[in-house]
């Protein structure tokens, strides 16, 4: 099976099983073990990277002090180094001493991604991997599926879009219909015409009476 962090399994093959563990602990929904697998991760990448520049330092927090204390100055991708590994320590803490399980698959998959871009640069600037690397995107779907897609999110994107634009193409259009009613003239006669229609017989009665006395 797949992982985002095949990468890392020839440079450091300890580092590689505790990551992949994370993403098994995530597939199986288990995401508050795998957010502390993750910060576990992120704790033997940073002994790792302090090698003999640490000393007296035993926790991971003392560990990251000393790095950042030594990556002041530096470029922008060794800053967000250290900002990616306190994100993994602050949450794999919350994770393992919460009173409460929260189940959060976004926060626990936000490690992941996190702890991706942690392997990379770990790989870059520690064990001098191809910088090629650095391209490299977290995918979701190969850590749902455990299998690469062979089609990259662009080509699945435009592949999408044919077919939805194709669809609607081939969709016959719908017959539109006008239908006006007429109304029906009003043939009977107002009941004005009916009153005068009645008085001009009474009158013409009344005429012909008079005249006959």
């Amino acid at each position: 099976m797949s992982t985002n962090f095949d990468f890392l399994k020839k440079n450091d093959k300890d580092l590689f099983n505790i990551i992949n563990d994370a993403e098994k602990l995530y597939r199986s929904e288990f995401f508050e073990q795998c957010m502390a697998q993750t910060r576990r991760f992120g704790e033997v990448v940073c002994k790792n990277v302090l090698g003999s520049r640490r000393t007296t330092e035993v926790t991971f927090d003392a560990m990251l002090a000393t790095l950042k204390d030594c990556t002041l100055g530096s470029s922008e991708a060794a800053k967000e180094f250290v900002d990616d590994l306190y994100f993994l320590k602050k949450h794999g803490n919350e994770s393992v001493h919460s009173v409460t399980v929260k189940q959060d698959g976004m926060e626990a998959l936000e490690c992941l991604k996190r702890a991706f871009e942690v392997a990379i640069n770990y790989c870059v600037y520690s064990c001098n991997e191809d910088r090629k690397i650095l391209k490299l995107q977290y995918n979701t779907e190969l850590l749902i599926t455990g299998k690469k897609s062979r089609q990259s999110l662009s080509e699945k994107y435009l592949s999408q879009k044919s077919k939805t634009t194709k669809s609607k193409q081939n969709k016959p259009a719908k017959p539109q219909y006008c239908s006006v009613k007429s109304q029906k003239q009003n043939t009977k006669s107002p009941l004005f015409w009916y009153f005068v229609g009645i008085s001009a017989v009474i009158s013409a009665v009344m005429l012909i009476i008079l005249a006959v006395i």
